[in-house]
């Protein structure tokens, strides 16, 4: 039987896509739920998968092609997907052993391989006997111990490694013209909408990381066997930002023509760096959210990021944004506003530095922090006390504890 296979349903903000990469050639024997094809669009990269086993039978809109939502790109012939490919049948126990293999759906698939499990190991109740995304994020939420993590991969090897290498002789000029990546010219184009439509200021404070490294390394062991997973600085930063913007509402609201929206939620986006340009995934409910959880969906959010499987939900909407240039070895920056955000904290390096307490001088481990702002919405006075307080509940986490 022959299928259609068409581009994603876009979203409204999204008009259109670029065909990116087809794992598969026309012919080529596919399983359900493999990957098909990538479509890159403004935001994120949605892949089309097998809808059941066969062969990819035609593709209709090649590599570099831009499609519209739902648009036809190619043609499946559902079947066997092993039919006239080989010789012989399957051992029995192989053909065993492939039945008793659980479907999974794709959201599912992305969090089985970010967490380095196997679908073997998770209960699944979707219909059919489906694996959903439901069934990993309970098996996970159970406390079940992580396995080994995901090795990084290689980006000489990625087909998302999208910066060639330039090999030349000895005294060779050089150069390769490559086009920008949707998503590198949606983020050059916002953030220079940005810096034209915004009255963006930044103001600057220092915050002291000692007490915060030395929690760290008091609880480090334990954190991790309990929840399985490292305690970093981010949710320090995190539960520090819901905090103060639960004091200075107008850090946490948004302009919309000539209209303020207030928002009764924190919902951090956090910034993360690729090789096809920056994407912003969010923290909703960070108020909700426990120190554990917050950094497994960093975690989370970084491997996804890193392979080019974030979803358009995963990055809409934000209220704030924090920056961490500090991986980098970035000690100071200016970050930009990510719109109709009116407010960004950027995170750097922590240095040693000498700093003059109670009359003496001590060697401490020191942040400086930059709060970037809209001025048509926050007063200065507003921007400083709110760095302030960020820096108050990093210095005394207790504070945060007791909510004072």
């Amino acid at each position: 039987m022959m299928l259609e296979i068409k581009a994603p349903s876009f979203p409204e903000s999204i008009s259109d896509g670029t065909v990116a990469t087809w794992h598969k050639k026309v012919g080529e024997a596919v399983l359900r739920d493999e990957v098909l094809v990538d479509i890159e669009t403004d935001k994120v990269v949605m892949e089309v998968v097998a809808p059941a086993d066969g062969r990819l039978s035609e593709i209709l809109k090649p590599e570099g092609e831009t499609v519209l939502s739902t648009e036809l790109i190619g043609l499946f012939e559902a079947g066997s997907a092993l039919t006239g490919t080989q010789p012989s049948a399957e051992p029995p126990a192989a053909a065993a052993a492939q039945s008793q293999q659980p479907l999974v759906n794709p959201a599912a698939r992305r969090l089985v391989q970010a967490h380095g499990l196997t679908p073997e190991q998770i209960a699944a109740t979707g219909k059919g006997g489906r694996l959903t995304k439901g069934d990993v994020l309970q098996h996970l939420e159970q406390g079940q111990p992580p396995a080994q993590p995901v090795p990084a991969v290689s980006t000489a090897t990625s087909p998302r490694a999208v910066e060639p290498a330039v090999v030349a002789e000895s005294g060779a000029r050089i150069e390769k013209r490559v086009p920008m990546t949707r998503l590198r010219a949606s983020v050059a184009r916002r953030l220079v909408e940005a810096q034209q439509t915004a009255a963006m200021l930044t103001t600057f404070n220092e915050v002291n990381m000692k007490p915060v490294m030395d929690l760290r390394t008091k609880y480090r062991d334990q954190f991790e066997k309990r929840h399985g997973v490292r305690l970093g600085f981010m949710s320090f930063f995190v539960r520090a930002s819901v905090e103060a913007l639960k004091r200075f509402p107008a850090v946490n609201a948004s302009i919309d023509g000539n209209d303020i929206v207030y928002h009764g939620y924190q919902d951090i986006g956090v910034a993360v760096s690729t090789d096809r340009g920056l994407v912003v995934p969010i923290l909703r409910d960070a108020a909700q959210m426990s120190l554990a959880r917050i950094e497994a969906q960093v975690r989370d959010y970084g491997l996804k990021a890193r392979d080019g499987k974030l979803t358009i939900e995963e990055m809409q909407g934000g209220t704030f944004t924090l920056s961490n240039g500090g991986v980098f070895g970035s000690l100071l920056s200016t970050p930009i506003l990510n719109p109709p955000q009116t407010a960004i904290l950027g995170m750097h390096k922590v240095q040693e530095r000498p700093m003059a307490v109670d009359g003496k001088i001590e060697i401490l481990p020191m942040m400086y922090l930059a709060l970037s702002y809209d001025h048509r919405l926050i007063d200065g006075r507003e921007a400083v006390q709110f760095l302030v307080a960020i820096k108050d509940f990093l210095e005394d986490p207790a504070r945060i504890l007791l909510d004072l």
